[in-house]
């Protein structure tokens, strides 16, 4: 088979079998020999160096390599890997330069523009961290567990949990990923991490200072975690798109993970997104004033993808919940010593105060401090907007006329993430959760969606459903739900053999 070698300008190429995107001046000139071309979803070229595509054979390559070792390996040893990592966090000379890494990474950040509210490394953060190791030190391990037996004269059939291999992990900037994503060495499996440019620094350290000398301690494969010591996007691509890649997972800004998402599976990789959010939360007929307004106060502490970023009032209720609402969005604010933001749909600007619209107020952004509106309106199809803030809780409100009419606004527009209903009625609650089309359904506040706090594993990520429910599996991607199940046959009788056609019913089964 030929080889593309070089490009030129305007040269056509064909994308997803019936689309043609030419080539652009500035890809022409770069590309060389040994270079590879992908298409996205969208039909843009993405260019992988030869230098990025030996640095992802490498690192799976020797991933791989260490999932071999690691079938015969104790989950002792294991758990000796969690127990030293965590050691080596919890000791303030080892986190020195850990801290001094992220500290440049944050202010090169900053000076960028960018966001740094999940790159910041915080006290608590580490906490959490050295919380999660040590839960994955304490988890049972599921490796060979039996799923299922079935039982049938002279021989016997077991369904047994396998690990799956090499997991690709793409990630924006967050350290505690390290810990959280280190879990599914517990399921047997190996991972090679990308993270963006922002955090490299803070991922070097976190690998030299704690991961590999804990590996090393442990006595496992030294390349069980790898990390692609590369800012470039590229060696997302190339690892996404990696034959012996037995699952792609991306977390971080939606664009960039839809984009990772369609490399892998033109590549036939399977994949787990985790990407666009934004919690939505509706008040019902029958809504507890002070309940609803401590919900919405405790759901926007924060940005992170379960944030409250929609809310939902029937316009039977907006005398006494706007100003609820107003009041809890402005005492989260407070809290963090900030104004808050509001948009308001179209057609409910008469039961927001005159003076939100007309007052000016200082909205900390990533690029820093900005004079803008305290509120205003918005199109309905904004609803489908994630609201990056920074330091000023910013959130949509909009007003309907019956519960059917606010599920039907969240399937239409939410990212299928979290909803939740603030309702006394069991009725309601039960309609609420039979129409709505998202993974996480609660009846408070929205920030309970977490893998450590609501089932107390650390999580690799949390899928939505806006590209459709998935298939065999929970929401909640953690490290022991990465895994494949095996088939073994024990046979008690030597002279078994097949008879004919089998029919149902056939055999006893017996399930854990």
């Amino acid at each position: 088979m030929e080889q593309l070698n070089e490009l030129t300008a305007g040269m056509a190429m064909l994308v997803g079998g019936n689309h043609i995107v030419r080539v652009s001046p500035a890809l022409a000139a770069t590309f060389a020999p040994g270079d590879r071309l992908l298409a996205d979803s969208h039909g843009e070229l993405l260019h992988i160096p030869s230098s990025d595509q030996r640095l992802v054979e490498a690192a799976v390559s020797s991933a791989h390599n260490a999932f071999g070792q690691l079938g015969g390996i104790s989950d002792d040893t294991i758990s000796a890997f969690y127990e030293a990592f965590a050691a080596h966090l919890s000791d303030d000379d080892v986190i020195a330069p850990i801290v001094a890494a992220n500290d440049r990474d944050v202010a090169g950040a900053r000076a960028k523009g960018r966001s740094t509210t999940r790159l910041t490394l915080s006290p608590t953060m580490r906490a959490d961290m050295i919380a999660g190791l040590h839960t994955w030190r304490q988890a049972a391990s599921t490796r060979d567990s039996v799923i299922e037996t079935v039982q049938h004269d002279g021989w016997t059939v077991e369904q047994r949990r396998a690990p799956l291999g090499v997991v690709g992990f793409v990630f924006e900037g967050r350290p505690n990923v390290f810990a959280d994503a280190t879990g599914v060495l517990r399921s047997g499996n190996t991972v090679v991490f990308r993270i963006g440019s922002d955090a490299l620094d803070t991922a070097r350290a976190i690998m030299r200072h704690a991961v590999v000398p804990a590996l090393a301690q442990a006595g496992l494969p030294r390349h069980c975690v790898g990390l692609l010591d590369s800012p470039s996007r590229a060696t997302g691509w190339a690892l996404f798109s990696h034959p012996q890649l037995s699952l792609a997972v991306a977390r971080g800004s939606g664009s960039a993970v839809a984009q990772l998402g369609s490399v892998a599976r033109q590549a036939g990789v399977p994949v787990s997104l985790h990407g666009t959010g934004g919690a939505w939360m509706v008040a019902g007929e029958h809504v507890d004033p002070e309940r609803f307004s401590a919900c919405v106060r405790h759901s926007l502490d924060r940005k992170v993808c379960n944030t409250l970023n929609v809310c939902v009032i029937l316009r039977a209720h907006t005398s006494t919940l706007v100003p609820r609402f107003l009041e809890a969005l402005d005492a989260a604010s407070a809290t963090r010593g900030a104004a808050g933001r509001l948009h308001v749909v179209e057609g409910g600007e008469q039961y927001v105060p005159a003076s939100r619209f007309e007052s000016q107020v200082v909205i900390s952004r990533a690029e820093g401090d900005v004079v803008e509106s305290a509120a205003s309106s918005v199109a309905e199809s904004t609803l489908g907007t994630e609201w990056e803030w920074e330091g000023s809780p910013e959130v949509t409100l909009a007003v309907v006329d019956t519960l059917d009419q606010a599920i039907a606004l969240c399937n239409t527009w939410s990212p299928g993430l979290v909803a939740s209903l603030i309702s006394d009625d069991p009725a309601e609650q039960e309609r609420f959760w039979a129409g709505v089309d998202s993974p996480f359904i609660g009846d408070g506040f929205t920030r309970w969606v977490d893998g450590q706090f609501a089932l107390g594993r650390p999580e690799l990520g949390l899928s939505n459903w806006e590209n459709g429910r998935l298939f065999a599996r929970g929401p909640v991607l953690s490290g022991d739900s990465v895994f494949t199940v095996r088939v073994r046959a024990q046979q008690s009788n030597p002279d078994l053999h097949r008879k004919g056609r089998v029919r149902p019913p056939f055999g006893k089964i017996r399930g854990r």
